[in-house]
């Protein structure tokens, strides 16, 4: 049992992640509630600002979903996992979005769901491993 509504949680998780890349010397900040397509904005110094869309869960085995609309308009994807690994502490990822969309599942094109793209949560760490705390909005060395 937490202390805690889902609203509550997602909106921690947008600070936290605003806070995070601030710290990490991109000024950065949670846009108001019910903002379309994006939760944070952030300035890196001498490029334009950076739209990112802040998606929470609490770390579960087996068929539970990260979810983005494809038609959403952001540039890095912030999954916040809470109570993943032995501390049960909170995993942060912060991926470019076109390397999200690389490996997202989707439905098919007839299906009511076509435009939401997941990730299992379990695979989450698999997957993005290499984005895990990229509060510095870098690609990992190897990539662009």
């Amino acid at each position: 049992m937490r202390d805690f509504t889902t609203k509550q949680m997602g909106d921690a998780c947008e600070m936290l992640v605003a806070a995070e890349l601030t710290l990490a010397g991109i000024p950065a900040l949670k846009v108001p509630d019910n903002w379309p397509q994006y939760d944070v904005i952030a300035q890196p110094l001498g490029l334009p600002p950076q739209r990112i869309s802040v998606k929470s869960r609490t770390f579960k085995v087996g068929s539970a979903y990260v979810e983005y609309n494809e038609p959403d308009q952001f540039d890095w994807l912030a999954i916040v996992i809470l109570g993943q690994g032995e501390g049960h502490g909170r995993a942060i990822y912060v991926i470019p979005r076109a390397e999200a969309a690389k490996v997202a599942r989707q439905d098919k094109p007839t299906s009511k769901t076509a435009n939401i793209r997941y990730f299992r949560i379990d695979e989450v760490e698999r997957l993005f491993s290499r984005y895990r705390n990229n509060f510095a909005l870098g690609a990992p060395s190897g990539l662009p």
